[in-house]
């Protein structure tokens, strides 16, 4: 079974990087030599604007991917998945969304994602392990 998961992408993070990057391409447009500031900052707003469209989560087999752009790119083995819950921590991870899950898995590690679809992501790592423990508004397990 493979299942390709988007991340879901957050106007909460959307906005204030269109203002941001909006207002760094108007001041250099409205300046005389504005082609370097322009060469530079395009460049980097395609650069987030990939990492946005290329963030995804797949499960292969009894792996998880998660993947975003070329920066990131993590295989986690489901069986070491212990718990998934829901998170609002806006720290820097493979997702384009503050409405996040955390991963705990392995010995002491953790990843944020944020699928689009959280409750078949949820369901579908159940079913590749079912001894998750879950914590999610919508689903409650302490198996």
């Amino acid at each position: 079974m493979t299942k390709v998961y988007k991340s879901k992408i957050g106007i909460e993070l959307v906005i204030p990087l269109i203002l941001i990057f909006g207002t760094v391409l108007f001041l250099f447009v409205s300046e005389k030599r504005s082609w370097i500031g322009v060469a530079i900052i395009l460049p980097v707003i395609f650069f987030v604007i990939h990492i946005f469209a290329t963030t995804n989560y797949t499960i292969n087999g009894n792996s998880l991917i998660v993947k975003s752009g070329f920066i990131f790119n993590k295989t986690i083995d489901i069986n070491t998945i212990k718990k998934i819950s829901e998170t609002n921590n806006p720290i820097s991870s493979p997702a384009a969304s503050i409405d996040r899950l955390e991963l705990l898995y392995g010995k002491y590690e953790s990843v944020l994602i944020s699928p689009k679809q959280k409750q078949d992501f949820i369901n579908n790592i159940l079913l590749l392990n079912p001894n998750v423990e879950v914590k999610f508004k919508k689903y409650s397990s302490t198996r």
